[in-house]
């Protein structure tokens, strides 16, 4: 087995990140491993009304705190000083693939909303696109509700 020392987790805040976060750190307890956590803010999603319109400065400063705070919170929480806490800039998988690259991560946690049929069509997973392009190993978790449900 891999020796793990680094553990990217990245977060959208939702129920099925929460669950790969407590998931990361009971696997980093148990390797020495540190954890980082991540949120990736989108920043081409910006008007579009026939053409691009790049949302304006301000707003933008003011999402970006906003997910500081709200990552801070979550290490502040789970009461693990230790967590780096980072909010990346760009498109989702691409940015946590190459976060986890650049940090030299062992292992990527994250979770899956478990979205099948026309969703998972419709909006794609990031998840698959992460296990599909990480260059490191993959662990998806899922909500306890969805792993119950057959395919």
């Amino acid at each position: 087995m891999a020796d793990i020392k680094r553990i990217l987790v990245p977060t959208d805040f939702s129920g099925p990140a929460d669950g790969a976060l407590t998931y990361a750190l009971d696997l980093a307890a148990k390797l020495a491993a540190k954890v980082s956590l991540v949120h990736v803010f989108d920043d081409e999603s910006g008007i579009h009304s026939g053409e691009y319109v790049p949302m304006p400065a301000e707003m933008r400063s003011e999402i970006l705190a906003d997910l500081r705070r709200r990552l801070n919170d979550v290490v502040a929480k789970r009461g693990h000083s230790e967590l780096s806490p980072e909010v990346l800039i760009g498109p989702i998988a691409r940015s946590i693939v190459e976060c986890a690259r650049d940090s030299k991560a062992d292992l990527i946690v994250m979770g899956t909303h478990g979205r099948h049929g026309m969703a998972h069509l419709l909006l794609g997973s990031v998840a698959e696109r992460v296990v599909r392009t990480a260059t490191c190993p993959v662990l998806t978790v899922r909500p306890p509700a969805a792993a119950a449900t057959p395919a």
